[in-house]
């Protein structure tokens, strides 16, 4: 069976086992999810499951994407994505939520990290940064000197150093699911998952256990 789902990450809370210790709890609004197409290795070369996510608006798509989702009678869906599977299980116009996973079972979760801008090298990278004594008041945060002599005279591409940070694909491996509530639509997993609040994530079967 298809152990895969969409969904938005709705917050952190803290849930007790049987023994009274405490376990960091991470809410994912799941499912329903809608199977818009089913891909094989006979006509697109691998196996996948393409799954949508959160109706919307007929207007806020193009003819194309209307066209597609009306061949597997989906209604208007704000997010595709796909999962790579050995066998699907599932076919075009099927519904999915979160009744396809069980507490115990360990899962990857894919997100979008926090977008933080420009940073320096030492938020970035954790670099040292310069002395704080001897007169040196303006290289407390600086990354200091990364080039070389004459040869090669130039700093080589992808150099760590000061620029954009976050807002990055990441993948928290193997989550173990410990909350399903079928009738909310909600999916718990121990720990922290990657982005914000309402940031869009991907549920899949772990690949490492």
């Amino acid at each position: 069976m298809l152990k895969g789902l969409l969904g938005r990450k709705v917050g952190m809370t803290q849930i007790f086992d049987a023994s009274g210790a405490v376990i960091p709890v991470t809410l994912i609004e799941a499912g329903p999810c809608f199977i818009t197409q089913v891909r094989t290795k006979e006509s697109d070369g691998y196996s996948a499951v393409q799954m949508g996510f959160q109706e919307t608006k007929p207007k806020r798509l193009t003819g194309g994407q209307l066209g597609h989702l009306q061949r597997s009678k989906a209604p208007p869906l704000r997010f595709l994505r796909e999962f790579r599977v050995k066998e699907p299980g599932v076919q075009e116009g099927d519904v999915v939520n979160v009744s396809s996973f069980t507490v115990g079972d360990h899962v990857d979760i894919v997100g979008t990290s926090k977008g933080k801008g420009f940073q320096g090298g030492v938020k970035r990278y954790h670099f040292k940064g310069g002395p704080k004594t001897h007169g040196a008041s303006d290289r407390l945060r600086a990354p200091g000197s990364r080039g070389s002599t004459t040869t090669p005279g130039r700093v080589y591409k992808g150099a760590r150093g000061p620029g954009h940070m976050g807002n990055d694909r990441v993948t928290q491996p193997n989550l173990v699911v410990v909350l399903i509530d079928p009738e909310r639509n909600l999916l718990g997993v121990r720990g922290a998952i990657p982005g914000s609040k309402g940031g869009l994530v991907m549920i899949r079967e772990a690949r490492k256990q």
